[in-house]
């Protein structure tokens, strides 16, 4: 049985994937090559992210969400924009209190839904207390300016730096008012690919303008990896 990543060794295994491989998302370096140096991208059968379709209705429980903190600093660590938070901000879901360690985004969407990409996907990554992971995702449409990504977008930092958030930024934000979701299993969609996440892609989605499109990409580029074929899983959604 896997052991669960605990936050420090999550993100040390990120760290020591980064450093080892330099990887990114083009060139030799791209998604098709991360199995060369962590193997779980290539060989395994829950990957992350997906196309969602053919969906299964079933009694979900309603996410659960206590997010009482704030956004501090965005991190650009290269790979993406990345926030540091501070206060209370939890998840309840399977009767488990997961941890939100941050949140951050991908410029276009990773998981498309009936093979619809988005311009813009956050990620809001939790841990329980033993180190299983679930991450709640939040599409964003093309529309009008999203207010709360400007205040993001008034501190883009350079890479590898870390930027102080000028302006109160709540930690729910960017948290659709609508929370029903997809639910599935699946893994992380950087290196080194762990699997046994809990991945649950909320419907309704927020705005964003072509100005703001723009910004991401320009500080991100396209950090999306490619979809994963779904294999045995069933995908779930609220009856």
């Amino acid at each position: 049985m896997r052991k669960p990543l605990t936050v420090l060794g999550l993100t040390m295994m990120l760290a020591n994937s980064a450093n080892a491989a330099n990887w990114g998302y083009e060139g030799e370096h791209g998604p098709e090559n991360w199995g060369e140096f962590a193997s779980e991208c290539d060989s395994g059968q829950n990957q992350s992210p997906i196309n969602i379709q053919s969906v299964t209705k079933a009694k979900l429980e309603k996410l659960n969400f206590d997010y009482e903190g704030e956004v501090v600093s965005l991190l650009n660590n290269g790979h993406t924009l990345q926030t540091s938070l501070e206060g209370k901000n939890t998840l309840t879901i399977d009767g488990i209190e997961f941890t939100l360690a941050q949140f951050h985004f991908h410029t276009p969407s990773e998981n498309h839904v009936d093979g619809k990409e988005y311009p813009l996907e956050a990620h809001f990554v939790h841990t329980d207390k033993v180190g299983h992971l679930a991450v709640v995702a939040v599409f964003f449409k093309l529309g009008k300016a999203n207010p709360d990504l400007e205040k993001l977008l008034q501190n883009i930092p350079s890479k590898d730096q870390d930027i102080a958030i000028k302006v109160p930024f709540d930690t729910d934000a960017l948290i659709p008012n609508d929370k029903e979701y997809y639910r599935f299993n699946g893994s992380l969609t950087t290196p080194p690919c762990s699997e046994g996440v809990r991945w649950f892609v909320i419907k309704e989605t927020q705005t964003i303008s072509t100005e703001q499109v723009k910004a991401f990409s320009k500080a991100m580029g396209n950090n999306n990896r490619p979809i994963q074929p779904l294999n045995a899983r069933m995908i779930l959604t609220q009856e």
